[in-house]
C-alpha cells in the first residue's frame, strides 16, 4: 500500500464517515444520476478538502463510466502516485479503491506493473538489512534464470541526517548515512562499484559475502570473497574512493524519485512491487513486465520458502 493512499484510508476512518459523501455538506438531494463531469468534481472536491485537506493536492488525471460495476471510474493524481476510484451515479457514495474479488492479491500486484520489451528492475536494500538480504537470496534465482534477459539492479536506500548525522553512520557531515552504521554505507558503496566494475560477478560475490560476513569484520572479510570470485580489489578500492559520492548522489535521488522508504524496495517498471518474496513469486513479477516473456518464464522455481514480508526503515 502506497504511502498517499494509506494517508487517504487513515483519514477516512478518522473522519467516521466510510465512504458516504456528506450530503449536508454536499446538499444532495440527488436521487438519481448525475453527470459524470458533475460527479466527478464532486469526489475531488471531497477528496482535497476533507481527507488530503492541505498536507497534498489531487487533481483529476480522467474519468469514465464502468459499465462493468455501473459506476462513474476516476483517476486522480496525488503528487506522482496515480489512484483509480469509483463514485456511485448519484454522485453519492465513493469507493476509494475497486478491488476485484475475481483476482487473488497475488494477481492484483501483478496487474499494477506495466509491460515493457525489456523490464527495469531495482532491488533497494541496506547491505546488513536482514530483510534486504534475505530478498537478494530470493530474487538470485530468479538473475540465474533470466541472465541476460533482464538486469535486476542493486541500489541502496540512504537517508540523511540519520542519529543526528553522526560520523558513526554517516559521510559528508550527515548527507549521506545508513542504518546500522558506517560500515554498511560503505559496504554499499563497494558493491555498486563491484556491479559496475564486475558487474558478471556481482550476484556471486553478494550472495557469498552475505553469508561470510558481517559488519564487525566487512571492512576486511570483504576482500576474501572477492579474492574468490577474481575481482580486482585494488580497483573496486579505488571507485570507493573517487567515485562513492557520486555513486550516492545518484542513490539519494533515485530514493526520492521511486519513494523508497524501507529495505527491501523491489521496483519493476517504476511500479513498487508489494507481492510475496519467493523466488517464484519475484519471477512472476519481472516475467510480468516483459511484452513478450521470454521461455524462461516457464520454469517454476522455489515458491514453498517465502523470505519475511518486514523490512528495515
Amino acid at each position: 500500500m502506497n504511502k498517499v493512499f494509506s494517508y487517504l484510508l487513515v483519514a477516512l476512518i478518522g473522519l467516521g464517515l466510510g465512504f458516504f459523501l456528506n450530503a449536508k455538506v454536499f446538499n444532495l438531494k440527488e436521487s438519481s444520476e448525475i453527470s459524470l463531469e458533475k460527479a466527478s468534481q464532486r469526489a475531488l472536491d471531497y477528496i482535497n478538502e476533507y481527507l488530503l485537506r492541505k498536507n497534498y493536492q489531487a487533481t483529476l488525471v480522467e474519468k469514465g463510466f464502468d459499465e462493468k460495476s455501473g459506476l462513474y471510474k476516476i483517476k486522480f493524481k496525488v503528487k506522482d502516485q496515480e489512484i483509480e476510484s469509483y463514485i456511485s451515479k448519484n454522485g453519492r457514495y465513493l469507493f476509494l479503491e475497486g478491488i476485484d474479488l475475481t483476482l487473488s492479491p497475488e494477481e492484483k500486484e501483478l496487474k499494477k506493473i506495466s509491460k515493457r520489451e525489456k523490464p527495469e528492475v531495482m532491488l533497494f536494500v541496506m547491505s546488513y538489512c536482514p530483510f534486504g538480504n534475505q530478498a537478494e537470496e530470493a530474487i538470485y534465482p530468479v538473475v540465474n534464470l533470466l541472465k541476460n534477459k533482464v538486469e535486476v539492479e542493486p541500489h541502496y536506500v540512504i537517508y540523511q541526517n540519520y542519529m543526528g548525522g553522526s560520523s558513526d553512520y554517516c559521510l559528508e557531515k550527515g548527507k549521506y548515512c545508513s542504518m546500522h552504521g558506517i560500515e554498511e554505507l560503505k559496504e554499499d558503496l563497494r558493491e555498486l562499484c563491484i556491479y559496475k566494475y564486475e558487474k558478471e560477478k556481482f550476484w556471486d560475490f553478494l550472495i557469498e559475502v552475505n553469508k561470510k560476513c558481517n559488519l564487525k569484520n566487512i571492512a576486511t572479510c570483504w576482500k576474501e570473497v572477492a579474492k574468490n570470485h577474481q575481482i580486482d580489489i585494488s580497483k573496486i578500492e579505488t571507485c570507493q574512493d573517487q567515485e562513492g559520492i557520486t555513486f550516492l548522489e545518484k542513490e539519494v535521488a533515485l530514493n526520492k524519485k521511486y519513494q523508497v522508504a524501507g529495505s527491501p524496495t523491489l521496483i519493476i517498471n517504476g511500479t513498487n512491487y508489494q507481492g510475496q518474496r519467493t523466488p517464484e513469486a519475484f519471477k512472476k513479477a519481472i516475467c510480468y513486465g516483459f511484452e513478450n516473456p521470454p521461455q524462461e518464464c516457464q520454469k517454476e522455481l522455489e515458491k514453498n520458502v517465502s523470505a519475511p514480508s518486514g523490512s528495515c526503515r
